[in-house]
């Protein structure tokens, strides 16, 4: 028996995705304090142990996600939301850029805004996996006169009828409600 989407609907549905957030931020939080021991005191091997840390509130965290059925489990929604992703992290790329752009204009440490450009072409790098596995491993899509709405925050794109979504419906990616999206 799949566990995905048990707690869907429940009276612990709410604290499920509490969990489900909490953890998340938890694994960044402890990637961050990774990136502080190793960078500002030279604690490589604590560095470490915070990243599998973060590495495992990060696991709890889809777990819990996946218990609520945040996330589609059924073949058909999977590789929508999958070719969505991928063409959101594309899409990533330039907005990142962006945002190294303005971060340069505000002066900001040189070193972080080669970070954030090397974010950028690790987007760009999963879309282009994302990509590769859909073409692999994806039925053909049979969605030519279907609605395309657009995640204006992210830029995930739902394919279908965005109304047939409950009104509390998320962004898969970032969160946002339907009401973030524009229909293309």
């Amino acid at each position: 028996m799949s566990f995905f989407g048990q707690t869907k609907g429940t009276e612990i549905e709410k604290q499920i995705a509490q969990l489900a957030t909490g953890e998340a931020i938890g694994g960044a939080m402890y990637y961050a304090l990774a990136k502080i021991a190793k960078e500002n005191f030279g604690l490589d091997d604590v560095a470490r142990e915070f990243v599998e840390l973060g590495n495992q509130e990060t696991n709890h965290g889809a777990f819990y996600a996946s218990l609520n059925g945040r996330y589609p489990y059924d073949e058909k929604t999977f590789w929508q939301m999958v070719r969505g992703l991928s063409k959101a992290e594309y899409k990533g790329e330039g907005n990142i850029n962006q945002l190294a752009d303005k971060l340069a204009e505000l002066g900001v440490d040189s070193e972080a805004v080669e970070q954030v450009r090397e974010f950028a072409l690790q987007e760009k790098h999963h879309g282009e996996v994302t990509k590769a596995i859909i073409e692999k491993y994806a039925p053909k899509e049979d969605n030519l006169d279907k609605p395309v709405y657009v995640c204006n925050v992210c830029g995930f794109e739902y394919v279908g009828d965005l109304d047939s979504e409950s009104d509390d419906y998320k962004c898969p990616i970032c969160g946002m409600p339907k009401t973030a999206f524009r229909k293309q």
